[in-house]
C-alpha cells in the first residue's frame, strides 16, 4: 500500500483540489460555449481541454475572491480568438456549407413536429452563426449560459454599457435575420 503523503501549498494560494472544485461543474456549459464560438464538435473539445489547461497552469494567479466562472470562460475566449478559427477565421466566408450542420432530435409524436422542430433549429442556429464573433459571444452568454451583463463584462473583459450595447446589437440583429430568412427575402 502506497501512502499519500500531503502537498505544501501556500497559504495565500487556492488548493489545488479546489480547481477542480471550481472547474468541472462548468464543464459542460464551457463546451456548450466552445461549440457555439468554433462551430464545430472537434474544435470545441480542443478549445475546452486547452482552456482546462492553460487554467491549470495559471490557478495559482487565480484571486479567490473574485468570479472563477467570469475568469475560466476569459481563458477560452481567449484561446479561441488567438487559435485559427477565432478572429481570422470569422473573418472568411466559407466556400462549402451545405450538409455541415446537423440538427438534434428532439421527442416528439410525429413526423411533421419533429420537422417543424428540426427547420427551427436550423433557423435559429444558423442566424446565430453568421452574427459577427463579438456579437455573437454576448448573446450566447447571456442566454445560453445565463450570466449576468456584469459576469459578461468580467468575462470579455469590457464595460457594461458595452455589453448592453452588443447584447441589444446581436438581439437586434438576429431578430431582423430570421424575419428576413421567414419573409424569403
Amino acid at each position: 500500500m502506497s501512502q499519500v503523503y500531503p502537498m505544501e501549498v501556500p497559504e495565500d494560494r487556492v488548493p489545488a483540489a479546489t480547481f477542480e472544485e471550481l472547474a468541472m461543474p462548468l464543464f459542460d456549459q464551457l463546451y456548450n460555449f466552445a461549440h457555439w464560438l468554433t462551430q464545430n464538435r472537434e474544435e470545441a473539445e480542443d478549445l475546452v481541454q486547452e482552456t482546462y489547461a492553460k487554467a491549470l497552469k495559471g490557478f495559482s494567479s487565480f484571486q479567490p475572491e473574485t468570479n472563477f466562472r467570469a475568469w475560466i470562460y476569459r481563458i477560452l475566449r481567449n484561446t479561441f480568438l488567438t487559435s485559427r478559427t477565432g478572429l481570422k477565421a470569422s473573418m472568411t466566408v466559407p466556400l462549402n456549407t451545405d450538409g455541415e450542420e446537423t440538427a438534434i432530435l428532439a421527442p416528439a409524436n410525429t413526423p411533421e413536429a419533429i420537422l417543424i422542430e428540426r427547420s427551427n433549429q436550423q433557423l435559429v442556429q444558423g442566424a446565430i452563426e453568421q452574427l459577427p464573433v463579438h456579437l455573437r459571444e454576448v448573446l450566447l452568454l447571456c442566454e445560453v449560459e445565463e450570466m449576468s451583463y456584469k459576469e459578461i463584462a468580467e468575462t470579455l473583459s469590457i464595460p457594461m454599457g458595452t455589453v448592453m450595447s452588443r447584447l441589444s446589437r446581436a438581439r437586434n440583429a438576429l431578430r431582423e435575420s430570421l424575419r428576413r430568412k421567414i419573409k424569403g427575402e
